[in-house]
C-alpha cells in the first residue's frame, strides 16, 4: 500500500514554469504541498521553519532556472534543490512533537529520528511515490542501494515502533522483502521466495512485522494535513501585496457582411450541402486547423467573447471527443501591440472540472505558434488552442475562468521565457457536445532490431490519431525505452506524428510491457480496412557492465576502454567535496550518447551532487551547444543528444571513491522501416 500524490513527470519544463514567472513557481509548490510538507516536516518538524523552507526552497528555483537542464525531470530537479535546503536548516535542530493525531503520533515522531538517508528513501517512497531509479538519481545512490535503504529504514522504524528487534528472518531471503512486497519479483524468484516463507517462521514472523509497519506508515501519511492557511502565508511572503482584480465582462457577437451574405444566398437557393460547407469555410476562416474541422462538421463557431483590462479573448470553437477537450481561441490586445496566450497551466481554471470532465488524464501541451502566417499577420492579436480533459458525459456546459494571459516574445528561441503577463477576468460559458470516436484493438506483434514491441490500439478520435504500443521490459541486454513515429497512411491520405505527443500510460495491465501512445494528426476517419505506421527513431537502453578502479595514488588524466570509446578520467580530488570527473569528446562514431553508472565509495550512503556538459549533434555531423539557446531543436534534423563531460561533487569528509561501475547506456538510432497492419 503505497500513497502516491500526483505529479505531472515531464522531462522538459511545465509549462508553468516555462515563463520564469515567481508566481508560477508558487503555484507549482502549492500543487505539490501536501508531499512537500511531508517531507519538510520529516526534517524540520515545524511550521514555522517549514514556512522558512518552502520560502527559501521557491527563491532558489527561480534563480536556478535558467540553468536547468531537461535531461532531468522537473520534479527531481526541484526536489533536489528542496532536500538540500531541508538539510542545511536540520543541522540544529532538535525533534519536534508530531502535529498528527495522537493514532499517528508516534509512528511520525519515530519516522523523523532515522538516520537522514533512510529518512529520504522512505520519503521519497511513500510520501512522493517516486519510482527506484528516480530515488537514486535523486540521491545520487545505485538502485541496490535505494533498495538496502528502504529495507534498512521499515526495519529502523519497526525497531523505534517498540515491535521488538526479535525478529531473525533469513538474510538472503530479508534482501528480497521489499521486491516482493512491491511486486517486482520474477516469477521464478517469486516462486521460490514464497517456498521459502511457506517453511521458515523466522521469516514468516520477520516479513509480517515488516509489513505491518509499511502499512502503519502509509495509513498515517494519508491522514497527513497541511495546515490552514499555510500556503496563503508563503504566497504573502512572495507577492508582498494582494492583487486587485477588477471585474468587467463585455460579451458581443460580429457577424461578418460575407458570412452573412453567403448564409443568406444559401438559405435562399437551398444548397447548403456539404460540397457549400467546405467552400463556406474556406472563405470565411482564416485559421487553417480550425477550417478542417468545421469543413469536416465536428466542431461549430461559437465567437464567444470577453474583455478585460484592455485585453479582449474570443471562444472561436471547440471540439471535444475521448481524448481531450480542444478550444481554439484569439486574444488581442485592444490598445498596445502586445501578443498573449492562455497557459494551460497557470491562470485557467474550470468551475466544477471534478464533476463534468474525465479524471486522470493529461492535458495536451501545444508549444507557441508564433512563426505562423495567421500570428505575423496581426502583431497585437494572437490565434491559438487549448486543450483540456474531455467530457464524462455526451454533452456538458464548461464555465472557463481565465484571470492571467502570458506575452509572447518575438524571437522563438525566447519564447518559452517570457516574464510578462497581464492580469484580468474573463469568464465564458462553453456548450460542448462529445463527438464519437472508432477504436480498433491491433494485438500485433513486431521486433525492431531484435527487440520485440507489442502495437496494442488504433484509436481514431476527431481531435487525434493515436496508435498504443507496448514495450517488453525483461529485456535482459538491450531494451527499447521510446519509439519516435514520423508518420501513418490510412485510406490514401498520409499524416505526421505529433513531435510532443509521446506519452506513457500510467495504468499498466501486465507489468511485463510497458505500454505507451503515440499521437498523429487527425484523418477524421471513422473506419479503416488497414493503415501503414512509419517508425523515425528508437532510443535503446543497452546494458554493458565494466568496473574501473579509482586508485587516489595514481595522476590523472587516466583512460580506460568502453563501448568502442576512450574515456577519460580527468580528475579524482579527495577533500570537501571529493570531486570526479570523467570526460569523452570524441562523439563521431560513437556508440553511446549517456551511460549508466555508480561512483562506489569507501563510505556507503554518500550525497552526491552531479553537472555535465554535453552537444547535440544533428545528421550530418554539425555540433550543437545544448548549454545554448541560438537554435530551434525541433529544426534540427536526426538530433542525438551526446554527453562530453559529467563531474559529480561527493559530500563529506575526505570521501575515498574506489571505482566507477558502468551498467550501460543510452543511445539513438534513425530508421525508416514501415509497418502495415489489416483490420480485417
Amino acid at each position: 500500500m503505497v500513497l502516491i500524490i500526483p505529479v505531472k513527470n515531464n522531462p522538459i519544463l511545465p509549462v508553468t514554469i516555462r515563463v520564469k514567472d515567481i508566481e508560477s513557481i508558487v503555484n507549482w509548490f502549492e500543487q505539490h504541498q501536501r508531499s512537500l510538507y511531508a517531507i519538510g516536516w520529516s526534517y524540520l518538524g515545524n511550521q514555522r521553519k517549514i514556512e522558512e523552507l518552502f520560502y527559501l526552497a521557491i527563491l532558489q528555483v527561480h534563480k536556478e532556472l535558467p540553468r536547468f537542464k531537461s535531461s532531468t525531470s522537473f520534479e527531481i530537479w526541484v526536489l533536489s534543490i528542496f532536500i538540500h535546503i531541508c538539510r542545511e536548516l536540520s543541522l540544529n535542530k532538535s525533534l519536534q512533537a508530531s502535529e498528527e493525531s495522537d493514532s499517528h503520533q508516534k509512528i511520525f515522531h519515530e519516522f523523523q529520528k532515522l538516520i537522514e538517508k533512510e529518512r529520504e528513501v522512505l520519503g521519497l517512497t511513500y510520501i512522493r511515490g517516486l519510482s527506484k531509479d528516480e530515488k537514486a538519481q535523486l540521491l545520487q545512490v545505485s538502485s541496490e542501494q535505494v533498495k538496502e535503504l528502504l529495507l534498512s529504514g521499515l526495519q529502523s522504524l519497526r525497531n523505534g515502533m517498540g515491535y521488538g528487534e526479535h525478529y531473525h528472518g533469513c538474510n538472503e531471503y530479508q534482501k528480497l522483502y521489499v521486491d516482493y512486497l512491491e511486486r517486482n519479483l520474477e516469477r521464478p524468484a517469486k516462486i521460490d521466495f514464497e517456498m521459502h516463507i511457506y517453511h521458515c517462521q523466522d521469516c514468516q514472523e520477520d516479513l509480517a512485522a515488516l509489513q505491518e509497519v509499511m502499512v502503519g506508515f502509509t495509513e498515517a501519511i494519508e491522514k497527513f494535513r497541511v495546515p490552514d492557511g499555510f500556503i496563503g502565508n508563503i504566497k504573502e511572503r512572495v507577492a508582498q501585496r494582494e492583487r486587485h482584480i477588477q471585474q468587467k465582462n463585455n460579451k458581443r457577437k460580429r457577424n461578418g457582411i460575407i458570412a452573412a451574405s453567403i448564409f443568406v444566398l444559401a438559405i435562399f437557393a437551398g444548397i447548403f450541402s456539404g460540397v457549400f460547407s467546405k467552400l463556406y469555410y474556406t472563405w470565411t476562416e482564416e485559421n487553417q486547423e480550425l477550417r478542417a474541422f468545421l469543413q469536416e462538421d465536428v466542431g461549430e463557431r461559437l465567437n464567444l467573447e470577453a474583455e478585460s483590462g484592455g485585453v479582449k479573448i474570443k471562444i472561436k470553437s471547440v471540439i471535444s471527443d475521448k481524448v481531450q477537450t480542444l478550444i481554439f481561441y484569439e486574444v488581442e490586445d485592444i490598445n498596445q501591440n502586445g501578443q498573449y496566450m492562455i497557459n494551460n497551466d497557470d491562470g485557467i481554471f474550470i468551475e466544477d472540472e471534478g464533476k463534468i470532465m474525465m479524471a486522470n488524464t493529461y492535458p495536451r501541451y501545444f508549444p507557441p505558434d508564433i512563426e505562423s502566417n495567421l500570428n505575423k499577420k496581426e502583431k497585437n492579436t494572437y490565434h491559438g488552442k487549448l486543450s483540456l480533459p474531455p467530457l464524462k458525459e455526451d454533452k456538458s456546459t464548461i464555465k472557463l475562468k481565465i484571470n492571467k494571459v502570458m506575452k509572447l516574445l518575438r524571437d522563438p528561441s525566447d519564447s518559452f521565457m517570457s516574464t510578462e503577463h497581464k492580469t484580468g477576468e474573463w469568464n465564458f460559458e462553453i456548450p460542448v457536445k462529445k463527438q464519437p470516436s472508432a477504436e480498433y484493438t491491433l494485438d500485433e506483434d513486431i521486433e525492431i532490431e531484435g527487440v520485440p514491441v507489442r502495437l496494442d490500439k488504433l484509436i481514431l478520435a476527431p481531435t487525434a490519431t493515436i496508435l498504443q504500443y507496448s514495450l517488453k521490459t525483461e529485456q535482459p541486454k538491450k531494451r527499447i525505452d521510446m519509439i519516435n513515429f514520423k508518420n501513418m497512411k490510412m485510406n490514401n491520405k498520409i499524416v505526421q506524428a505529433d513531435l510532443y505527443g509521446n506519452s506513457y500510460i500510467h495504468a499498466q495491465p501486465d507489468m511485463r510491457w510497458s505500454k505507451f501512445q503515440a499521437y498523429f494528426e487527425p484523418l477524421f476517419e471513422k473506419e479503416t480496412k488497414e493503415f501503414k505506421v512509419q517508425f523515425e527513431s528508437v532510443n535503446f537502453s543497452i546494458e554493458e557492465l565494466k568496473t574501473v578502479q579509482l586508485d587516489t595514488s595514481k595522476k590523472y588524466p587516466q583512460t580506460f576502454e568502453y563501448a568502442g570509446s576512450t574515456i577519460s578520467i580527468d580528475k579524482v580530488e579527495i577533500g570537501q567535496p571529493t570531486r570526479v570527473v570523467f570526460s569523452n569528446h570524441e562523439i563521431k562514431n560513437r556508440a553511446y550518447e549517456s551511460l549508466h553508472f555508480n561512483i562506489v565509495t569507501e563510505k556507503e550512503n554518500n550525497s552526491m551532487e552531479g553537472d555535465y556538459e554535453g552537444v547535440i549533434v544533428d545528421k550530418n555531423g554539425k555540433e550543437y551547444d545544448m548549454n545554448k539557446i541560438s537554435f530551434i531543436y525541433e529544426e534540427i534534423e536526426q538530433p542525438r543528444h551526446f554527453f562530453t563531460v559529467q563531474s559529480f561533487k561527493i559530500q563529506g569528509d575526505n570521501v575515498v571513491p574506489k571505482s566507477l561501475e558502468i551498467f550501460g547506456y543510452n543511445t539513438t538510432k534513425y530508421i525508416d522501416d514501415e509497418v502495415s497492419i489489416s483490420l480485417e
